[in-house]
């Protein structure tokens, strides 16, 4: 059986890039729901409607698992996602909790950047309230990355000056910590880099993820010796295009080098 992995578009593959290193010899399906990409921005309710019409979909591809590599899609849909099925299902959160810790030894707050549905969640809401007693956590919407990572758009000179403009609210001495709360972010992680101390560490929630991913299925006894294939599904259709099949395996080797 395969573990399937679904995303509003193409970050996702920050996600599947972790769990391959951690679970290469499984075999996943890729669904980028890219008819309506980016989630961030779309009233919720729209957004659940579209996050279950996907699952139901990898259900219907007999999956052992489901990752929800979004952000915003975990944070407003994933507990309703694990009453109607029993599959694993799991999600990805911003990377509040080890970032605050972090900052117990730097003395410097942290940064969120995420998207805006996800930071005005519930979910999220309560974790930073969970963890920041000292009022250490800041955090800001960056939109224009999402759309930058659906078009490709990865060149310094584009992203840096819209990532400059955006931050400049903030004097980023007061950061040691960075965390990227959205999948299509660690695409950018050289870039934000570019406006941040060589010391202050930039953080996202993928490794734990693929982590808990393989936790679950050993736990499960389900490890299998697949042979790593990847399908990708793009919002319900196979893609076969040998040209948009290269540009997702291309875009899996520039995580290689970025993180």
């Amino acid at each position: 059986m395969k573990i399937g992995f679904f995303d509003s578009g193409i970050g996702g593959l920050t996600v599947l890039h972790k769990a391959l290193k951690f679970l290469p010899n499984e075999d996943y399906i890729f669904y980028a729901d890219t008819i309506h990409v980016p989630y961030g921005e779309k009233p919720k309710e729209e957004v659940k409607q579209y996050i279950f019409d996907s699952i139901d979909f990898l259900a219907k591809q007999e999956v052992k698992a489901v990752v929800i590599a979004c952000n915003t899609a975990t944070s407003i849909a994933v507990d309703d996602l694990r009453k109607k099925y029993d599959f694993p299902i799991l999600g990805i959160e911003p990377a509040v909790k080890p970032a605050v810790q972090r900052s117990e030894e730097t003395r410097k707050k942290v940064l969120v950047l995420a998207t805006r549905l996800t930071l005005k969640e519930e979910k999220f809401q309560n974790l930073v309230k969970s963890l920041d007693n000292d009022d250490i956590v800041e955090s800001l919407p960056l939109p224009g990355l999402v759309e930058f990572a659906e078009e490709s758009e990865f060149s310094d000179e584009k992203v840096v000056p819209y990532l400059r403009e955006a931050l400049s609210q903030f004097d980023l001495t007061q950061f040691g910590t960075v965390v990227l709360g959205c999948t299509h972010f660690p695409y950018f992680k050289s870039c934000v880099k570019k406006l941040f101390a060589d010391d202050v560490e930039i953080i996202d929630g993928s490794i734990g993820t693929a982590k808990n991913l393989k936790r679950i299925l050993e736990a499960k006894n389900q490890i299998d010796n697949g042979t790593g294939t990847i399908t990708f599904f793009d919002s319900g259709q196979m893609i076969e295009d040998p040209e948009t099949l290269s540009n997702y395996k291309k875009l899996l080797g520039i995580l290689d080098d970025n993180l």
